[in-house]
């Protein structure tokens, strides 16, 4: 099946001046497979270095300070001079620099720049989730948003196994010059196809710009409650439960790193599958029915892990969780591209701040949890966590 095309700019784009679906969801691959790529180069670069895998630690928190605190930027400067425009641009320096850490001399140059490739990363899935806002009907956008998720989900899938060899057989080095390459050419081939027409730049209405849409979004209540509902997501999920899966597959059920890395990307084969039924689920369940059943799947599968008396529990409800995830996270994605159609990069960037704070407090509040109490009470207060957020979420949230 041919990729469907979707206009540069909603109403406003030539003749002929689409961007394919398949071209944007690419552009998310590289972004994703960019924040993934030392997952297993972390204990090769440290080696390389002479210091502890822990010290090597300092290189992820460094691109993700940087991703999240530059939200707040690169919205106003979509909206000001085109998604797509800083899109591709943010794309080409992300690639620039992730083929200049090839040539670190320390790891202080690598974090550096680990820490500006962060920064420039973070404009571009955001843009492109606004520019398919743009786009794209309401009625068909959850669709097409699951389409461009491939991208982001096929990310999960492969740049761990793809970077390690790479890593295992030429060094880590090699990795960032195949990724980086890679993405800059991504990004200039999403630049060639915008033409020269897609590069001039939309006036916000009512001559507002910039950090004035924040205020504009933050003044309605609906926007306000899907950005908690974006942090109570981050909390639970992205800083709570799914980054301690590996550890405690490793921990109570002494599985390998390697065989308890493979469940936890299994993950990614149930957010594959809803990316091919998200069209017919928005179109039967509707997005009150993906929240709460999506947020109550999501709260059970967690339960489960709690509960789960082998590994291959775990791995079952990993599959049942990446479906349930995007279920559920795919309805809150939406909505972000419609909380203020007029500067929908800055919604969607306020969004993705949202989940970041959320994300970074979970970290330390289910990393103390499990110190104090172990994994299985913790994944049981997240499980707990999502079942009274897919509630709140269906009863106050204005979804169809």
């Amino acid at each position: 099946m041919n990729a469907p095309e979707i206009p540069g700019r909603a109403g406003s784009a030539p003749a002929g001046a689409t961007t394919s679906i398949a071209l944007i969801a690419m552009a998310g691959f590289a972004s994703g497979a960019g924040m993934r790529i030392l997952d297993p180069l972390l204990p090769l670069i440290g080696t390389d270095f002479g210091v502890p895998t822990s010290s090597v630690s300092i290189l992820i928190a460094a691109f993700m300070i940087t991703y999240a605190g530059g939200q707040i930027g690169t919205g106003p400067a979509g909206d000001r001079f085109g998604k797509l425009k800083v899109a591709s641009l943010a794309l080409v320096l992300f690639g620039l620099f992730t083929v200049a850490a090839e040539f670190s001399g320390s790891l202080t140059q690598l974090a550096v720049l680990r820490a500006l490739g962060g920064l420039v990363s973070g404009a571009v899935i955001p843009l492109l989730m606004a520019h398919i806002g743009d786009s794209v009907p309401y009625s068909e956008r959850q669709a097409v948003l699951g389409q461009f998720l491939i991208g982001n989900v096929l990310a999960q899938m492969l740049t761990g196994p793809l970077s390690g060899i790479l890593g295992e057989y030429f060094g880590w080095r090699a990795s960032f010059l195949v990724f980086g390459a890679f993405t800059t050419a991504i990004g200039l081939l999403l630049a060639v196809r915008l033409g020269p027409a897609m590069w001039r730049a939309a006036p916000l209405p009512g001559g507002s710009s910039g950090f004035a849409m924040y205020r504009r979004l933050l003044a309605q209540p609906t926007a306000r409650l899907l950005m908690v509902a974006a942090f109570l997501d981050g909390m639970l999920l992205f800083g709570g439960a799914f980054p301690f899966i590996a550890s405690f597959l490793i921990e109570d059920f002494a599985l390998s790193p390697s065989r308890a890395g493979l469940i936890v990307a299994s993950f990614a084969l149930g957010a594959l599958l809803y990316t091919r039924v998200a069209r017919r689920l928005v179109v039967r369940a509707g997005e009150k029915g993906l929240l709460l059943w999506g947020g109550i799947g999501l709260g059970g599968c967690l339960l489960v892990v709690a509960a789960a008396p082998n590994w291959q529990v775990v791995a079952a409800s990993q599959v049942t969780a990446g479906f349930l995830f995007y279920s559920f996270h795919g309805v809150l994605q939406a909505r972000a591209t419609e909380a203020l159609p007029e500067a929908r990069a800055t919604a969607v960037s306020a969004f993705a701040m949202s989940l970041f704070m959320g994300q970074t407090t979970g970290a330390l509040v289910f990393a103390s949890v499990m110190a104090s109490a172990g994994y299985r009470p913790a994944f049981a207060l997240a499980g707990v966590g999502m079942l009274g957020t897919a509630w709140w979420c269906r009863a106050r949230m204005a979804v169809r």
